[in-house]
Order: structure tokens, then sequence, then C-alpha cells
């Protein structure tokens, strides 16, 4: 394949921008906010999780609560009405003893119904803290994951105008190339991620080995207008005054 030498040194031109639009796309790839994001969405799920469990336990001490108030309001009304009944008249002896023996075992009953609404609601109080530093937990998470996402998509933006900045070079680059040269060119980056390459005191740039005498000699033989490339990596080697041949 002939090319002008002049064009073949374009080709340098083309490379460092198909580079810089691969680490770009690497760039791309491994944003540390990407791992950020994992982390903070992690954390943002285990403290849903959480408040989640809180909220659930201080629901069901809430209706603990409301079931022990229901029976202390019935045991008070009963009590109230057996007093009545005690106070009234016409009451007989038998049933004014059975009144004081109900009476005295609503009494215990009231007592401990009261005990223990005042221990749940000790555990309601203990887990409305938990439940109130769930949610600051959770908002804080989520914060971090808000900036983190804010951080991530600032970056991308940057990459994305970087791109669109490359891209166009490279369409500006490509007239004037001929069509089978730009081929070669295209299927040796495919191929091996850099399609051509300065050959620098008998160094390929892409491969960054030196060739062999055999090669130099080769190279030195060839014209200048021949498009070679090299034997290592396969890239296409630009020739200059600086290649050592």
């Amino acid at each position: 394949m002939k090319a002008d030498p002049a064009v073949q040194r374009r080709l340098l031109d083309l490379a460092e921008i198909d580079a810089e639009l691969t680490r770009l796309a690497h760039r791309r790839r491994n944003l540390p906010e990407h791992a950020e994001l994992t982390g903070a969405e992690a954390a943002v799920r285990t403290a849903k999780d959480k408040l989640v469990e809180v909220e659930t336990a201080a629901g069901d001490l809430d209706r603990d609560i409301r079931r022990i108030e229901r029976d202390v309001d019935g045991v008070r009304a009963r009590t109230e009405r057996d007093n009545q009944m005690l106070t009234g008249a016409g009451i007989g002896a038998k049933q004014a003893t059975d009144l004081q023996h109900e009476l005295e075992t609503l009494a215990r009953r009231q007592s401990v119904l009261e005990d223990e609404q005042l221990e749940i609601m000790e555990q309601r109080e203990a887990i409305g803290a938990d439940v109130d530093h769930s949610r600051a937990a959770l908002a804080a998470a989520e914060q971090k994951l808000s900036e983190i996402t804010t951080r991530r998509d600032s970056a991308l933006s940057d990459i994305d105008a970087a791109e669109t900045g490359r891209r166009r070079a490279r369409d500006e680059a490509l007239p004037g190339f001929p069509a089978d040269l730009l081929a070669a060119y295209d299927k040796r980056r495919e191929q091996r991620g850099v399609g051509a390459a300065l050959l620098l005191q008998r160094r390929c740039q892409a491969c960054r080995l030196e060739l062999d005498r055999t090669a130099i000699a080769e190279l030195r033989a060839a014209p200048d207008d021949e498009v070679v490339h090299c034997e290592e990596c396969g890239v296409i080697l630009v020739r200059t005054k600086e290649s050592g041949l």
C-alpha cells in the first residue's frame, strides 16, 4: 500500500485523537463516583430497612399500648359499676361479698395492666429514639447519595463535552485520507487499540519495543511512500527523521 509520507504523518494526529477518545471512554467506565454510588445506594437501602424495622416495632408497641388502655378502661368501668352496686340499696350480704371479691380481683388486674402499660411505654420511648435516629441516618445517606450523583453527573457531562470535541476533531481530520489507508488504520485500531504509531529511535511507540536489525533494514529499504507496519504489534509505523533509520 502506498500513501504520501505527509498523509502518513497525519495518521499520528488521528491516532492521538483516537487515543484521547479511548482515555475518555476508560475514564467514563472507571469514574470513582461509580463505586461510591454503589456504596451509597447500599447505605440508603440499609438505612431504609432499619427505619422500616424500628417503625414496625414502634407500631407494634403502639397497638399494645392502645390494647392495654382499652383493657384498663374496661376494668375501671367494671370497677365503677360494682362500686355503684355495692353502695346501692337492696343489696344482699352474699352479693355484697361477691362484689367485694370482684372489686379486689379488678384492682389486682388493673395494677397488672398499669405495670405492663408503663413497661411498654418505656419501650416505646426507647424505640422512638431509634426511629428518630434511623430517620436522621436515612436522610444523611440520601443526602450523600445525592451529592455523589451530582458529582458523577458533572463528571459525565465533562466527559461528554470532551468526547464531542474530539469526535468533531476526528471528523475534521478524516478528509484527505485515502480509503484504503484509513481502512487499514481502522482495522489495526480495532485489533490492537492503536492504529498508527511513530517509529522513534527504532522503537515503536505503540508497543514500546525496539525493532531488530532485520526489521530496521527492511524499513530503511522501503520507499518513503510505502505503508509499513510494526513487526511486533502490527500497527502502521510512521517514519520521520527521528526514526533512527
